[in-house]
């Protein structure tokens, strides 16, 4: 997708937990995954939507994985893939967008959304709780190699959204490393990805994850 234009796009979905739901496979064995769309303006702060939970939070949350976010374009095509409707929120994400390129994404974008000004700062990587939600077979797998992992996001500006807010790219790193790259993992540009690693400013998992990845690489 031609960077320039998926610069703009738009909410088409703000979702919160709607119950929780047991998680034999978390540390708390809870999970909030559960999230549904809704129709009231909601604060995203330093930790996430208020109204909105975590609940492993050794594993999920904190302020670089404060609000998830997916296009809703990719839930189309895991419609298509899927033979079944697929809902704003049902893969736990809290903004579902509409015209932003998310995959696409490069790592230390800033967007302004509605009232806030969120910093992509990670992709997304499936676990077993995913997995057991969806029902799927061999679903970390496939979400996997279907390459659209959805980002998380910090608060760089609190705020209000709602749906239909628009989506603004304010800013683009230089290094041009997209979420994509970093969730393709080795199968990524080695080179790529130490530019990234050189431009600092990662979110912890990332900066490690790209370390592991860089000092196993073959040659």
């Amino acid at each position: 997708m031609n960077r320039q234009a998926a610069r703009t796009g738009r909410l088409t979905a703000v979702n919160v937990v709607h119950e929780l739901r047991e998680d034999p496979h978390g540390d708390v064995g809870r999970t909030a995954i559960d999230k549904r769309p809704v129709e009231v303006s909601v604060q995203l702060d330093a930790l996430g939507p208020v109204g909105d939970t975590v609940m492993d939070r050794k594993h999920h949350g904190g302020t670089d994985q404060a609000v998830y976010a997916y296009a809703g374009e990719d839930l189309d095509r895991w419609s298509v893939e899927l033979g079944r409707d697929l809902r704003p929120g049902v893969f736990g994400e809290n903004l579902t967008t509409e015209g932003i390129d998310v995959t696409g994404a490069v790592i230390g974008e800033r967007w302004r959304v509605g009232g806030s000004e969120l910093v992509v700062r990670s992709p997304r990587m499936p676990c077993r709780t995913f997995q057991d939600w969806m029902g799927e077979p061999h679903w970390v797998k496939r979400f996997t190699a279907f390459g659209a992992p959805g980002a998380y996001l910090a608060v760089a500006r609190p705020g209000p959204v709602r749906f239909g807010d628009p989506i603004e790219v304010l800013h683009c790193p230089d290094h041009g490393v997209t979420l994509g790259e970093v969730f393709a993992g080795r199968d990524a540009d080695p080179d790529r990805l130490q530019r990234l690693l050189d431009a600092g400013s990662l979110a912890p998992d990332v900066e490690s994850y790209l370390q592991k990845i860089l000092t196993t690489a073959g040659p």
